[in-house]
C-alpha cells in the first residue's frame, strides 16, 4: 500500500463535486458514476464503510429544466434542487445497487449539525444506515436553504459529516490534482504540493477561487474543510476526479494532495464545538488570555479586550489574537450584552456590574477547544504558554 492507500481506513467520506457529475449540455455523466460506484463496492467488500457527499441537484436540475449557464434566482435554484435532487438520488441508488450495495438519501441544512440536538439525530440516523450496510449519499437540502442557513460549499459540508461519524479519511474529489503553490492555470511556476503536515497561513495563502459557474467552492474552501476534518483527526486527500474509477487511482499512486490528521485531535463533545462552520461571534482576547488558553485554562473576562457578534448564552464563538487570526472556539457564558459590560473586568468586579452572581468564565475549558493556529502559536513560542493570566 502507498501512504495514500485507501485500504487501510476503516471509515471514508468521499465529496463529489457538481462539475464531476453533470456536463452542461448532456446533463449526468453516468459512466464516470458507474466507475466512482464500482470503486466503492471495491472498498466496501474490502470492509470499509463509505460514506458519499455529493454535489449536483441544482446543476442536474438546471439541465433538465434547460436554464442553461446564466445566474439563478434563489426560487429557480431552489427549483432546480427540487428536480434535480430526485433524478440525482435515483442515479445514485442505481449505480451502487449494481455492486449490490444499498443507499439512503440525507438531506441536511446548516441546523442540522450546528445544533446540538439535531446534530445528534442526525448522527444516529447515518450511523444506522451504515450498521445497515447502506452507503449514505448525503446532500444540503437546497430546495429550502438560503445564503443565510446554508454551509455555502459541500466541502465543508463533507467536512463537518466526516468529523460527525468519526471518519478515518475524508476524500474531496475535485477538477485540479492536489494543492499547489500557487493556481496552476494562471501560474505555470506553480509547484505540486504532495503532502502537508499542518495548514498553516503560507498554505492558505496558496488557494485560488472556484473555477466554474457549477460549482461553490475552490481551493480555500478545501483547506477549510482541511482544518475542521484535520483538527478531528480525520486525514484528508484532495486529487483530480475527473478521470474514471477516481478512488482506485489514489490505490495505483496517482497525484494526490495528503493532508495529515492532528496528532492531538478532539474528539467526542468537542468534535462538534471545533466543526461549528460559523461562530455567532468573535473574542479578541490577549496574550495572557492566550498563554492561559494553550495551557489548558478557562478564558476569564480579564483577558477580553474585544467583543463582536450578536450572540446567545451557549452559542459558539471564535476566540481572536490580538492580530485577528482564529486561536480558538467555545461555547460561551454570556450574552453579547453582558459580555460587552464584562470585557476586562477582573472576577471579583463580575457581580457589581451586572448585579447577580455569575459565572467566573468567559468560556469554561470544558467548552474550549484550542484550534490548530493555537497549536502553531504554542510550537512557535513557548513564552505564550508560561503566562496564566485569565486562567481558570
Amino acid at each position: 500500500m502507498t501512504a495514500q492507500s485507501l485500504k487501510k481506513y476503516r471509515r471514508i467520506t468521499v465529496k463529489i463535486g457538481s462539475a464531476l457529475l453533470v456536463d452542461r449540455t448532456s446533463g449526468l455523466k453516468r459512466d464516470w458514476l458507474a466507475s466512482l460506484a464500482d470503486d466503492i463496492a471495491v472498498l466496501a467488500n474490502g470492509g470499509a464503510e463509505i460514506l458519499v457527499v455529493s454535489s449536483g441537484a441544482i446543476a442536474l436540475g438546471r439541465t433538465i429544466l434547460g436554464l442553461g449557464k446564466r445566474a439563478l434566482k434563489l426560487e429557480e435554484s431552489q427549483a432546480a434542487a427540487a428536480v434535480g435532487q430526485i433524478a440525482l438520488a435515483g442515479a445514485w441508488s442505481d449505480a451502487l445497487g449494481k455492486g449490490a450495495l444499498k443507499s439512503g438519501q440525507i438531506l441536511l441544512t446548516l441546523g442540522d449539525t450546528e445544533e446540538r440536538r439535531r446534530y445528534l439525530n442526525a448522527r444516529a440516523t447515518i450511523s444506522t444506515l451504515l450498521k445497515m450496510k447502506a452507503v449514505p449519499v448525503i446532500n444540503e437540502n437546497d430546495t429550502v436553504a438560503t445564503s443565510e442557513i446554508r454551509y455555502g460549499d459541500n466541502d465543508r459540508l463533507a467536512a463537518r459529516v466526516a468529523t460527525m461519524m468519526g471518519a478515518d479519511l475524508l476524500v474531496l474529489l475535485s477538477d485540479i490534482d492536489g494543492l499547489y503553490t500557487a493556481p496552476p492555470a494562471r501560474d505555470p511556476q506553480a509547484k505540486f504540493i504532495p503532502v502537508v503536515d499542518r495548514i498553516t497561513p503560507d498554505i492558505e495563502a496558496m488557494a485560488g477561487a472556484a473555477a466554474s459557474e457549477l460549482s461553490r467552492g475552490g481551493m480555500r474552501t478545501k483547506l477549510d474543510a482541511g482544518k475542521i476534518a484535520t483538527a478531528a483527526g480525520t486525514a484528508m486527500i484532495i486529487t483530480s476526479g475527473t478521470r474514471l474509477s477516481p478512488l482506485m487511482a489514489i490505490e495505483r499512486g496517482e497525484r494526490a494532495t495528503f493532508f495529515r490528521p492532528s496528532t492531538n485531535p478532539v474528539k467526542g463533545y468537542k468534535t462538534w464545538i471545533a466543526g461549528q462552520l460559523e461562530p455567532a461571534g468573535r473574542l479578541t482576547v490577549d496574550a495572557g488570555a492566550i498563554g492561559a488558553l494553550l495551557s489548558g485554562k478557562s478564558l476569564l473576562p480579564a483577558g477580553v479586550k474585544l467583543v463582536s457578534g450578536n450572540f446567545s448564552r451557549g452559542d459558539t464563538v471564535a476566540i481572536l489574537s490580538p492580530e485577528g487570526r482564529e486561536i480558538a472556539r467555545g461555547l460561551v457564558a454570556y450574552d453579547a450584552a453582558d459580555a460587552v459590560r464584562i470585557a476586562g473586568l477582573k472576577t471579583a468586579e463580575i457581580e457589581t456590574v451586572l448585579g447577580y452572581e455569575a459565572r467566573s468564565a468567559m468560556i469554561h475549558r470544558d467548552d474550549l477547544v484550542v484550534s490548530g493556529a493555537g497549536d502553531q502559536i504554542r510550537a512557535a513560542d513557548p513564552l505564550w504558554a508560561g503566562s496564566d493570566v485569565s486562567g481558570g
